[in-house]
């Protein structure tokens, strides 16, 4: 069973990390680009802000999460932008500290969800625990965007466990979005994490693996390096396949990133975790 607390004290700490990536930086940068097309530092942290008040939402008014989900639909491609256009307008230094409220009434609420208790969400519902580990994956992933657009190196923490199990738990629904048939067989998947751990998936005698880093396979999954980038090794088609079209997040498929778009990664000052 997941230990929530646990989960929680994670997200707590990579929403930290990201908060001191931009809490330092002029106001005036924050309207700089990101490689998510069309999104500036500012759109990156107004999406998550108003996930994180969503989220919130689904934990403790269902029936006003109910009503952003009616909202939704009505532009189901497009409210995801729209809201963070909206929110992107935020003078920099409310809307800083408008997501550093909205991400602790987060944590407030989900500490306090009912055991046993599903929360509802534009996709199928999630346990508390589920929901965080989400976070902390979206935290991750636009945190590296803006990270690259201030052209800075992030030195990464064992967290990202997080990031690599929704990885490889979202195999097939990447399958799914392409409107590919996954694979009947389970693959082997081992990273080697930032600690020097060795992390593994499925099992031991799998034909289809994938092995290397834990940062590669996670900058892999949430689309933030290209593969041709990335020390990440497939053996087998399948596995192979897979990582052409791996996405640990919900929607549609992703654009990703170029070739060699970042081939100056050690480059300016390295952003330590805590």
């Amino acid at each position: 069973m997941a230990d929530l607390d646990s989960i929680l004290d994670d997200l707590n700490d990579e929403c930290a990390d990201l908060d001191r990536l931009v809490a330092g930086i002029p106001a005036a940068e924050w309207g700089g680009k990101t490689p998510a097309e069309g999104w500036t530092i500012a759109h990156q942290i107004a999406h998550l802000m108003w996930t994180d008040r969503v989220s919130t939402l689904s934990a403790t008014d269902p029936a006003a999460f109910a009503d952003v989900v009616k909202q939704a639909w009505q532009n189901p491609t497009g409210f995801v932008d729209e809201a963070a256009n909206e929110l992107a307008q935020t003078p920099p230094d409310r809307l800083l500290s408008d997501w550093r409220r909205a991400r602790q009434d987060l944590i407030n609420a989900l500490r306090n969800v009912e055991p046993g208790r599903k929360l509802d969400w534009f996709g199928p519902p999630m346990s508390p625990a589920s929901m965080a580990t989400a976070r902390i994956m979206e935290t991750w992933a636009h945190g590296q965007d803006v990270a690259d657009a201030l052209g800075k190196q992030r030195q990464p923490s064992d967290r990202i466990r997080h990031v690599a199990h929704i990885g490889v738990r979202t195999r097939n629904f990447a399958y799914s979005v392409h409107n590919l048939t996954p694979p009947a067989e389970e693959f082997r998947v081992e990273l080697t994490a930032p600690s020097g751990e060795i992390w593994t998936w499925g099992p031991a005698d799998a034909n289809q693996r994938i092995t290397g880093p834990a940062l590669d396979f996670c900058l892999l999954v949430t689309q933030r390096r290209h593969p041709d980038d990335l020390a990440i090794v497939a053996e087998g088609s399948d596995a192979a396949q897979w990582l052409t079209i791996a996405q640990a997040f919900a929607g549609a498929p992703g654009t990703g990133r170029a070739p060699g778009q970042f081939t100056n990664t050690g480059r300016d000052e390295e952003v330590a975790h805590q």
